[in-house]
């Protein structure tokens, strides 16, 4: 297995659309989406430059809010909630920060847009899944999950139709642990450990 460009896609039903907030957790557990971008992109003194981390935000005052993560352009930043805060503040205010976009993308659309790429192959982490471990990934891999409510089923409903049921096991781990299963699991493979 060569470069496998990997990009992740978290639904969060309840995160917050502006920047009008003191703290991550109070904005609609906008801290789940931060521990997730660091379980996405960060490595020990150095980030992850072939991911990609979205985050579909659908809490008040004006979803749908997308945010896009791009490794390979990322930098100024560190992996504390403090710094994410600031920088998610900024960003929901429509500010700019390297690596980092807003748009009003819908989960539907931006699940759509990826789907509709050849080269692409979308995974929807279920507990009833296919175990990682048999799954056979290609060269550019877009993961889904949801954030601790969940996606709504119509939503899980939708990215079935594009994706292929995906799991870790029975036992419901954390979005953002989720995210280094996968990254562990993927970089194990590039090495020709298993």
């Amino acid at each position: 297995m060569g470069k496998l460009v990997r990009e992740f896609i978290l639904f969060s039903r309840i995160g917050q659309t502006d920047a009008n907030f003191n703290s991550l957790h109070d904005a609609g557990r906008l801290d789940i989406m931060h521990e997730c971008i660091v379980s996405s992109l960060f490595l020990s003194h150095g980030l992850r430059r072939d991911v990609t981390f979205h985050a579909v935000l659908n809490g008040p005052p004006n979803p749908p809010v997308h945010i896009k993560i791009d490794g390979e352009t990322l930098y100024d930043v560190r992996t504390d909630m403090d710094t994410w805060q600031g920088i998610l503040k900024k960003t929901l205010a429509g500010k700019q920060h390297p690596g980092i976009s807003k748009d009003k993308t819908s989960f539907e659309a931006l699940l759509k847009s990826k789907a509709e790429r050849d080269d692409y192959k979308i995974y929807v982490l279920e507990e009833d899944g296919e175990d990682i471990g048999k799954v056979e990934f290609g060269e550019n891999a877009v993961f889904v999950l949801g954030d601790h409510v969940g996606m709504p089923k119509k939503t899980e409903l939708f990215a079935l139709r594009f994706g292929e049921k995906i799991s870790l096991g029975k036992t419901p781990y954390l979005a953002a642990s989720c995210i280094t299963v996968i990254n562990y699991t993927l970089d194990q493979r590039i090495k020709g450990y298993y």
